[in-house]
């Protein structure tokens, strides 16, 4: 089987169309990146401010100890918050590449299927064995492929409840710490 230049000319279009397609989400993911940090720097130096004048205005140490206790769990709670936006960035943008691979692989398999299909149909007598071999490999090698990509699914999805239990865990730890640091400057403040 040979290919025409037209065939060519419209894998060569597809391929071409895919890569842009592929570069603009790369960039979609970069920029929806910046835009988090942009929106996280901008918001932390206002928040930088607050708590400064409200160190500022402290008349003594227990007042002080209250203020940074104050902000211990919303700091933690922030910091998980974003792990999750850029932990959303990634797996919305890696998804789309794999979508993408495999739409690619699934017509480059197609192809080669047809591809031995109308070797088999010209090949010349005594081929036959030949042509199944071909066929056999072809079949083991999608079948390889599906097994790996189930296996990285699984994966991916132990992956993502693992990220899920660890955010949970950092704020209940955070929180339990904001707790015993609310008693503890309790505590200080009833002693004085």
């Amino acid at each position: 089987m040979s290919f025409t230049p037209e065939q060519v000319a419209a894998a060569h279009k597809a391929n071409l169309e895919t890569l842009f397609g592929l570069t603009t989400k790369a960039f979609e993911g970069v920029e929806k990146l910046v835009e988090l940090n942009m929106q996280v720097v901008k918001t932390t130096l206002a928040e930088n401010v607050d708590h400064a004048k409200k160190a500022l205005s402290v008349r003594d140490a227990q007042e002080l100890l209250a203020l940074q206790v104050s902000l211990i769990q919303p700091v933690a709670e922030k910091a998980v918050a974003y792990g999750r936006h850029v932990y959303e960035i990634a797996t919305d943008t890696q998804s789309e590449f794999s979508r993408v691979a495999e739409a690619q692989l699934a017509e480059s398999s197609r192809n080669v299927q047809t591809l031995v299909d109308n070797f088999a149909k010209n090949a010349p007598a005594g081929s036959e064995s030949t042509v199944a071999i071909v066929k056999s490999a072809i079949s083991a090698a999608n079948n390889a492929y599906e097994s790996v990509q189930k296996a990285t699914k699984q994966a991916v999805e132990i992956a993502e409840s693992n990220f899920q239990a660890a955010a949970s865990a950092a704020t209940n730890a955070a929180q339990q710490a904001s707790a015993t640091a609310a008693r503890t400057a309790g505590k200080k403040a009833a002693s004085v």
